[in-house]
């Protein structure tokens, strides 16, 4: 018998077994039906010779590279950690790397760098507003799997999409500001320009409003773009225009932090004065002072769910159009709760 070298290749597995390189390389990659008894025999020999496919080579072979690419404006804030921990959680379980580009440069007139592609990756998780309508059309086109997150997909591009129910959540907590601690002047800060959490939550505000026959006045609601300075500069402009209101939904957690430290600079009590209230519960939400009542968002979940549907397309599975995850209303002191 010819002996074999320490280190076994496909051409010995080949020779053993009796069968062309080309049938133990379908075998391993599992591209073509083979016949039930050359299969065993090919794996037979492979565990007789300790034999392991090399991954690099299994990959090229089956143009896979087991790795999944997330994309997202930003990393930085309390609202990525929880989500990366999510994503990173399923995509490990299933056996894929994970790798993580910011698009933040591309959006300031600067061309596009597609760092994550289809060359590189088996598919795509994008976060709101991270990658382009025609990039995303370009990759629908050509079939290659993606998962929006927080983000609709372009008119007629079918695009799984895994987000939270932004408006429920938000009339909820005007609800709660109205019926229970009486307020009728509630300020609502607005988000980013066309970011869709931000119009569900204002959808929620004016459907609590509608509800309880309080008039709307466009007054009480500025832009605070989902930014602790930013959410600082508006309420103080609020203050500054000497616009009356008794509470305010920031729309996001970090925007709180903004709003609380503005109004306490001006010598204004929370929640005595003005009550506050934000939405995603982040890590911090309970740390503030007065801590924040606000709305708890299933972040880790969405980057759970998402990794799923994701792999159910890499590997031809079905998967659902639009998951919509629920959300909770988290009440502690800031809003008027002695909790």
């Amino acid at each position: 018998m010819t002996k074999i070298s320490n280190s076994p290749t496909i051409r010995d597995v080949a020779r053993l077994a009796d069968v062309s390189v080309a049938t133990v390389s379908r075998y391993i990659n599992n591209s073509a039906p083979l016949a039930e008894e050359t299969g065993k025999r090919v794996q037979q020999v492979m565990d007789e010779l300790h034999f392991r496919p090399h991954p690099i080579a299994q990959n090229l072979a089956t143009k896979r590279t087991n790795t999944i690419g997330l994309l997202l404006l930003d990393i930085g804030g309390s609202f990525y950690t929880p989500l990366l921990r999510g994503i990173e959680a399923v995509s490990s379980e299933a056996g894929f790397d994970l790798l993580i580009h910011s698009t933040r440069g591309s959006q300031a007139g600067l061309r596009p760098r597609r760092a994550l592609t289809e060359h590189n990756t088996d598919g795509l998780l994008i976060f709101i507003d991270a990658l382009d309508n025609a990039e995303l059309t370009r990759l629908n086109q050509i079939g290659f799997p993606v998962v929006l997150m927080h983000q609709s997909p372009p008119q007629g591009l079918n695009i799984p999409v895994v987000t939270i129910e932004n408006q429920a959540g938000a009339c909820q907590i005007v609800d709660h500001l109205i019926e229970t601690h009486n307020r009728t002047r509630i300020a609502f800060l607005q988000g980013p320009d066309d970011n869709e959490d931000s119009d569900a939550r204002e959808k929620g505000y004016h459907q609590a409003l509608k509800k309880h026959n309080i008039a709307f006045d466009d007054a009480l609601v500025v832009r605070g773009g989902f930014d602790t300075e930013g959410a600082y500069t508006a309420a103080k402009d609020l203050l500054d225009r000497k616009i009356h209101f008794d509470a305010i939904f920031t729309g996001d957690d970090d925007s709180a932090i903004g709003v609380m430290d503005a109004l306490k600079a001006a010598g204004l009590n929370v929640p005595v004065d003005v009550s506050v209230a934000g939405f995603d519960d982040s890590i911090f939400a309970r740390l503030l002072t007065p801590s924040l009542t606000t709305v708890r968002s299933p972040i880790e979940m969405v980057g759970r769910e998402a990794v799923a549907q994701l792999i159910h397309q890499i590997r031809d599975k079905p998967t659902s159009p639009r998951t919509v995850l629920p959300t909770e209303m988290i009440l502690r002191q800031s809003c008027g709760c002695d909790r």
